[in-house]
């Protein structure tokens, strides 16, 4: 396994470089949270295609209904070739017999046929020896596509003309972040504010019945600050107690009594790691979970938070970046979702 590993990442570096050559304005084209897959029909319909689904499609946790990180579609060669290249993710799985390697190839190529495109190619010289570098590869190969897909978000979020906001967060602040095309700041307190995003819909289509759903999806982010005295304050149960503090005291729900705090439910117990923003200047607490209004004992909404946790050294504060989504479970989350994750992802310390 270890000369596997230093293998593939040897060949996986090399085909990141090799291919800004072929950089492309064009942009890319496909939905977010897809992963177009070209092979044989054959090795799709084989039992590789269970590993594929199990080391691809993994869960964003602890989300309920379930959140996946991808879905798979597929295409043959000749299908793909005759058709539009520009998907944002494509991996291709191909059995050479006349490839000489001892093990099975993995080689990640950027920019082939559209600007922010991420190509994998997986190679090997039989079917055995294929299933071998799939089960010990593509998590790797999965952990690419799922950075790429928030870079990208980082990259389009940045064109957008929100200055103003980004402006006053920056002066209470101290950070810098990007932020969706007309986000309006809703509430600004010293120590709290909230952006809300621009509503939107994403409808899902029901199986066999020819219809669709069309959910109203409500997402924005929360970011909040409070003195930093010591380490303790960075512990889950901590981080947990400040939210609820802070949700408490700040998102009240247009009900009377009811305001937003964490579902502690087991199934979707906040779950948390550390993680660098995007240009690993911060080191932070990421912590994903499910919400909900609470305060008096009646039915209420609910839907799911990412947050990211860290130090201003200047201000001496923590700070949480918390986006939240709130939506109909008939409708799919991947996007907002990933969407929050590109935004708290992005926040930089201001110079």
């Amino acid at each position: 396994m270890k000369a596997y590993v230093l293998i593939f990442s040897a060949l996986f570096i090399f085909g990141s470089l090799s291919c800004d050559m072929k950089s492309s304005e064009v942009a890319v084209a496909g939905k977010i949270g897809e992963i177009l897959i070209v092979t044989d029909k054959g090795i799709w319909e084989s039992d590789l295609k269970e590993c594929l689904d199990t080391s691809l499609t993994q869960w964003i946790m602890p989300y309920m209904p379930d959140v996946a990180t991808f879905e798979l579609i597929h295409k043959t060669p000749s299908h793909f070739s005759r058709g539009v290249k520009r998907y944002r993710n494509v991996l291709f799985i191909n059995i050479a017999p006349k490839f000489k390697g001892k093990i099975g190839s993995i080689v990640k190529r950027k920019d082939v046929w559209a600007k922010g495109q991420l190509v994998i190619d997986i190679k090997a010289k039989d079917y055995t020896q294929l299933v071998k570098t799939c089960v010990e590869g593509l998590d790797e190969v999965h952990d690419a596509f799922d950075e790429i897909e928030w870079r990208r978000l980082i990259r389009n979020f940045k064109k957008t003309k929100t200055q103003t906001s980004r402006s006053k967060i920056k002066e209470n602040f101290g950070v810098d972040v990007v932020l969706p095309s007309n986000s309006s700041i809703v509430t600004s307190r010293d120590n709290f504010y909230r952006i809300e995003f621009p509503p939107s819909s994403r409808p899902i289509e029901f199986a066999g019945t020819g219809t669709q759903d069309v959910g109203s999806i409500l997402s924005g982010l929360m970011i909040y600050q409070y003195d930093f005295i010591d380490s303790a304050q960075f512990s889950q149960e901590a981080l947990l107690r400040a939210r609820d503090t802070m949700l408490k005291h700040n998102v009240p729900h247009e009900i009377d009594g009811l305001f937003m705090g964490t579902q502690y439910y087991s199934a979707v117990y906040p779950e948390g790691n550390v993680v660098k923003n995007a240009s690993e200047t911060i080191n932070g607490y990421e912590m994903r979970g499910m919400f909900m209004f609470t305060g008096r004992p009646i039915q209420s909404t609910g839907g799911a938070f990412w947050s990211y946790h860290f130090i201003n050294p200047k201000t001496k504060k923590l700070i949480c970046f918390s986006g939240y989504v709130d939506a109909p479970v008939t409708t799919s989350w991947t996007h907002p979702l990933r969407e929050i994750q590109a935004i708290i992802r992005s926040v930089e310390f201001i110079k």
